[in-house]
């Protein structure tokens, strides 16, 4: 957990360089159109259980935020868009999901990183590419395997024993003013290799 919060502090928190988008003219690329707020009630959830699946349905907003662009080492600039994601079941209105973390797009490749965190001790740092398909939709897949050389997954020590994440894969598909996504989470849970899937349809709102 440290290494990752080391990694986050060198281009976020700790580097100078760091640009806000008030300070000069931003190319946001690929990421440009996430830029806004969010919102879909088409989700559906499936869950682990001792004994079987739970599927939740669920609705939920999620905030893309411009951050800027840092500068790494001196030789690598990164742009980037924080978001915060909450998630809520039909069936209660109750929070089962809060994410926060940066889509990150290095022009120099045209590679995507993702990283995030969940309050429940994980953390993931997911890399891959995006595609431009019809019009003007993008697709933006990522992934991390736990133990990877580049892409990885940290966890607290409960989560590791009970609640292992072992591969994070996400798949983003949006144009201007609609986002769908799908993200299969890989989990050894009660005694079992368990693929925790999600999806949702999601329309800008603002």
């Amino acid at each position: 957990m440290l290494l990752f919060f080391v990694l986050i502090s060198a281009f976020i928190m700790v580097n100078k360089d760091i640009k806000m988008p008030d300070e000069k003219k931003i190319d946001f690329g690929p990421l440009k159109n996430l830029i806004g707020t969010w919102e879909g009630d088409k989700g559906l959830d499936i869950s682990p259980e001792p004994e079987g699946t739970e599927e939740s349905k669920y609705y939920e907003t999620i905030k893309f935020e411009a951050v800027g662009d840092v500068k790494n080492a001196e030789s690598q600039t990164l742009i980037i868009i924080r978001y915060l994601q909450i998630v809520k079941r039909k069936s209660n209105d109750e929070t089962f999901h809060d994410e926060t973390g940066y889509w990150i797009w290095n022009p120099e490749d045209n590679s995507i990183m993702l990283s995030f965190s969940i309050p429940r001790g994980v953390s993931v740092l997911s890399g891959g590419s995006f595609e431009q398909l019809k019009n003007d939709e993008l697709k933006f897949n990522v992934s991390a395997k736990l133990n990877a050389p580049d892409w990885n997954i940290l966890q607290s020590p409960f989560m590791k024993k009970n609640a292992k994440t072992i591969e994070f894969n996400r798949e983003f598909i949006f144009s201007a003013k609609k986002l769908t996504y799908y993200q299969e989470t890989v989990l050894e849970i009660y005694g079992k290799t368990f693929k925790h899937t999600d999806k949702n349809e999601l329309i800008k709102v603002e």
